[in-house]
């Protein structure tokens, strides 16, 4: 039987891997004991293997036991982590979500024989595959995605809870957005160009500027329109950038009572409180892709996929890890089904080309209740 390591025993990480134990032997490796035991008390058939990524040496060892890999580290560590990885010769599929350009690692796998998709969650992630698969079909000209994990109680003043580290969410917030507007791309700062926009069961919600198009401005550079915004509950982007403008996500040290501290370390301590998720806390996630082309009879398509998910009380999973998660579960049963070989890094919207990888991902999320609602409207020549 296939034995899998998942790095990363976080939120996502967990649930991927119990996931993955219906089919396979997994191991859950992360530095925290405690998070490790936690798994282990959920699911007793998951082995648990503390493990230090950063120790070069230690993790070619343990990887070599193993025939597939899920890394879901923290984006600082991803990088180096996945090179790590590719070097010990072992196939990944990736959620760390890494600032570096996965493309740098792409001889080395290619070198090791070696499959590595990256950024294989929901956005990044399952937006890329759709736009892979409408690619082949439509002569696109638009692609936008509008995606947000919220929680079901708003509880002021930021209405937002977090199923990963504060810090990661706050480099959403300072990372300038890059975006393409008639074939050029173009950088806004972050938390800009704000709308409501409406959507079914949640009502309102706020877009703004943010950086996710990521890979897809590089792979897919013939389209002339492509954006990416988050959403989050009115009101919610304003008290954000209250703390931006006013100095509290600088990284730049100030001295309090002799001691040196980035207001960004202090203001994440503060957060990590304010937006925990709880483990049962009820959230969701909301999620629209928008893409519009032209077909082979030159009639203009517009293709909606809308995604709303919530929190599963049945096996106490996160929509944000069961749309994240899910994602990149389905990837590795399709990869290891034999769906995908070619070698390299690989991106999803490179995936979704693929009919069959971009029905088998859809099907295999629909089976965890995690739907994507398609729309499709021809404007006739």
């Amino acid at each position: 039987m296939t034995n899998i390591i998942v790095i990363g025993a976080g939120m996502v990480g967990s649930a991927m891997a119990a996931d993955l134990s219906k089919k396979y032997i997994v191991t859950i490796a992360d530095l925290s004991i405690v998070r490790l035991n936690h798994v282990r008390l959920k699911h007793p058939a998951i082995n648990i293997l503390q493990v230090d990524v950063c120790d070069k040496t230690t993790l070619l060892s343990i990887l070599a036991d193993f025939d597939f890999v899920v890394c879901a580290v923290p984006g600082f560590l991803g990088f180096r982590t996945i090179k790590t990885i590719i070097e010990a010769g072992k196939n990944v599929v990736d959620i760390s979500f890494f600032p570096e350009n996965a493309f740098e690692l792409d001889t080395l796998a290619k070198a090791k024989g070696v499959t590595a998709i990256v950024d294989c969650g929901v956005a990044p992630g399952m937006h890329n595959i759709i736009l892979g698969y409408y690619n082949e079909k439509l002569k696109l000209t638009d692609f936008e995605t509008l995606v947000g994990g919220l929680p079901k109680v708003k509880k002021w003043p930021f209405n937002y809870k977090a199923p990963f580290s504060p810090i990661d969410v706050i480099e959403e917030y300072t990372r300038p957005a890059r975006y393409v507007e008639n074939g050029n791309i173009v950088v806004r700062e972050a938390l800009t160009d704000c709308e409501f926009v409406e959507f079914d069961k949640v009502g309102t919600l706020e877009s703004f500027n943010s950086d996710g198009l990521r890979s897809i401005l590089f792979t897919m550079p013939h389209i002339k329109n492509m954006k990416e915004k988050t959403l989050r509950y009115p009101g919610h982007v304003e008290y954000v950038r209250v703390l931006k403008d006013s100095g509290f996500f600088s990284e730049k040290k100030i001295m309090i009572n002799e001691t040196e501290i980035s207001p960004l370390d202090f203001t994440s301590k503060i957060l990590f409180d304010e937006w925990k998720l709880g483990e049962t806390e009820e959230e969701l996630t909301v999620m629209r892709v928008t893409l519009k082309g032209k077909n082979k009879n030159g009639e203009t398509e517009e293709v909606i996929y809308n995604l709303y998910d919530e929190y599963c009380p049945e096996t106490q999973t996160s929509s944000m890890a069961r749309t994240t998660g899910y994602t990149a579960t389905a990837v590795a049963n399709m990869f290891l089904e034999g769906l995908f070989t070619e070698k390299g890094i690989f991106p999803p919207e490179l995936i979704g080309k693929h009919e069959a990888c971009f029905e088998y991902i859809l099907n295999y999320l629909k089976e965890r209740n995690v739907n994507y609602v398609k729309t499709q409207t021809t404007k006739k020549v």
